[in-house]
């Protein structure tokens, strides 16, 4: 058993580090590959160079845990929604076809996604046993934001639509369900050991709609994921103090703190959990000092709590790797 799957079933004390996006565009070797595979989605579906990026963070350095080199919306994408990825805009996908999206069926979804498959079979078998490897998927909230096209900014999407075919979402994001639950087992067959649920953008929800759209949605997948002995981590990021609600009815295995939330008020209000995370990435453009000071809060603060060092959202394009470098070992060396 991996030294994160053992934090995240016993919850013992056991430290593990590892960063959310550390195969990325942060890393020279990433963007050597990236340069000559212009298309997102096909690289996230080349097997092998989708395993060996992977990989890239481990063998530069010896992080516990490796996370799979995909993107959440791999599952639009398997499910007929054209996605692209634009330079400096992020992902477009085209509109929203219900009917396209209904007509698909299980055989075909995984079919779609058996590069992902053979890419984490590529990694398991190249990776330490000691270290875990990580597989994730996007909520269905999150999911559905990107699939409707309703994000009008950061920090706005447009309720209106989403409530204008409340019917039809509610439909959607059981369909999502069932989706993202192949898409778990899949990935867990295939050589993965973790699963961590992102949802991204829990935090444009009203807090009236928090328990239909963001909590109910995740409970129904960490339960899949018990039922089946799969460890789990939920990231709901930006819902603020509603993380002890998420928490106290979701009981995920770990779950990923935002750079937002305070590491003592976490320690004193989310229990029989193992906390992950919290460090904004934005320190790492800092100096060294700064990057100290700031990880000896969390490190401090969780000093006699099962917790693992990540951060509060995926490392930064314009993170220096030797920064990186110097975290891990001062974090080792802690």
């Amino acid at each position: 058993m991996s030294n994160l799957k053992k934090i995240l079933i016993n919850k013992n004390i056991c430290k593990s580090v590892w960063f959310m996006r550390q195969a990325g565009r942060y890393l020279p070797e990433f963007r050597k590959i990236r340069s000559q595979n212009q298309d997102f989605i096909k690289l996230c579906l080349n097997s092998e160079l989708s395993s060996e990026i992977t990989l890239q963070p481990i063998k530069r350095f010896d992080l516990d845990s490796a996370i799979i080199f995909s993107d959440i919306l791999m599952v639009p994408h398997a499910t007929g929604q054209k996605v692209k990825f634009i330079k400096d805009k992020g992902p477009i996908l085209e509109k929203f076809d219900k009917k396209k999206f209904f007509d698909n069926n299980k055989i075909s979804f995984t079919k779609k996604l058996e590069p992902v498959y053979l890419s984490i079979g590529k990694t398991r078998k190249k990776l330490d046993k000691k270290k875990s490897l990580i597989a994730f998927i996007g909520a269905p909230w999150t999911l559905l934001i990107y699939m409707y096209g309703v994000k009008l900014d950061k920090n706005n999407v447009n309720l209106e639509k989403i409530n204008s075919k409340k019917s039809d979402i509610d439909q959607i994001i059981d369909k999502l369900h069932e989706y993202l639950c192949v898409h778990i087992d899949n990935q867990i067959k295939a050589g993965a050991d973790v699963i961590q649920i992102f949802d991204s953008w829990a935090g444009l929800i009203p807090e009236k709609d928090l328990v239909n759209y963001c909590i109910n949605p995740n409970l129904r997948l960490v339960d899949f994921c018990k039922e089946n002995n799969i460890p789990v981590v939920c990231f709901p990021k930006g819902i603020g103090k509603n993380y002890k609600k998420f928490n106290d009815i979701v009981k995920p295995h770990g779950i990923n703190l935002d750079y937002t939330i305070d590491p003592s008020w976490a320690k004193q209000n989310l229990k029989n959990v193992v906390i992950q995370g919290g460090l904004d990435p934005k320190i790492l453009l800092s100096n060294e000092s700064q990057i100290i000071k700031n990880t000896e809060k969390y490190l401090n603060i969780f000093n006699d709590t099962p917790y693992v060092f990540n951060l509060g959202h995926g490392l930064l394009p314009e993170t220096d790797p030797d920064k990186v470098e110097k975290l891990i070992n001062f974090y080792r060396k802690y």
